[in-house]
């Protein structure tokens, strides 16, 4: 059964969760993000050290490095070290030939060396990701998605219901019933977080390496500090990017993944049972 705006969802019934925007953003973006991921690896492979500044190079100290040591792979963050061999700086390529590289070729867009079409792939899907952001963007607030699904009201942003989703969500029992149409007060706030906020910084500071958009928006080389640390920036950025896709996939898994996917392709959200206590 399909629920009208005028009567309650109950157990079992299908409410429209994602509009069409919304989902084709989502799969469009996921698929951009793991090739320009993929791709950016091998970028950082070419020079797998990162520096705050202007300037960077072999013998200026940096504040991350991954490399390898008489056949050991290590992580240096700060001066701390840590061994990372068969993970990161020496791991086993094909055939189990040893590669001595920041990360392993599985991980990398192309599997190989080839630091030019990394590159190119990089650039190319970078424009496409900034395109369709804005795109999403400006017409998420024209449509009224932004209000509608994202800001959370004053009732929502109270100390105890944000302390009561907290516990919901560290022990994955999640409140199904109180509005599945919406996302909770905790989603809105990871989202906007994400949307306002992570992004634009990943993209800028991206934008910020490139010298002929510098010629351009010279503002930017003075916003992040110069090029290294705009560098440095925009790999912490992709780091913890990378950490919010990972704690979702756990929630989607957590909270049902047939009945996310699904609302995720279709619009389409089945009601799922209250958990009791």
């Amino acid at each position: 059964m399909v629920t009208t705006s005028l009567s309650k969802p109950a157990e079992g019934d299908f409410v429209k969760r994602h509009r069409l925007s919304t989902r084709l953003w989502h799969w469009i973006s996921a698929g951009i993000m793991v090739i320009m991921l993929m791709s950016g690896l091998l970028i950082f492979n070419a020079h797998p050290r990162l520096y705050w500044g202007e300037y960077g190079a072999n013998p200026d100290p940096a504040w991350l490095e991954i490399g390898s040591e008489n056949e050991q792979g290590f992580l240096r963050v700060a001066g701390r070290q840590f061994s990372t061999t068969g993970v990161l700086g020496v791991s086993n390529g094909p055939n189990n030939f040893v590669a001595k590289r920041a990360f392993p070729s599985w991980a990398t867009l192309p599997s190989y060396y080839d630091l030019a079409a990394a590159r190119r792939w990089h650039l190319s899907f970078a424009w496409l990701l900034v395109t369709g952001t804005l795109v999403f963007g400006c017409w998420s607030v024209l449509n009224g998605h932004v209000k509608r699904k994202l800001l959370p009201t004053l009732s929502e942003m109270g100390p105890k219901n944000i302390w009561k989703q907290l516990k919901l969500h560290a022990t994955f029992r999640f409140p199904h019933g109180e509005n599945p149409e919406s996302y909770n007060v905790i989603q809105k706030c990871v989202y906007l977080c994400v949307i306002g906020g992570l992004m634009p910084v990943i993209i800028l500071s991206g934008m910020t390496m490139s010298p002929w958009v510098d010629a351009i928006a010279p503002w930017l080389l003075d916003i992040f500090g110069g090029r290294q640390s705009a560098r440095s920036v925009h790999f912490i950025g992709v780091f913890f990017l990378v950490v919010f896709v990972v704690i979702h996939l756990l929630m989607v898994l957590a909270s049902g993944p047939i009945n996310e996917i699904r609302s995720m392709i279709t619009g389409r959200y089945r009601v799922p049972k209250e958990r009791r206590k």
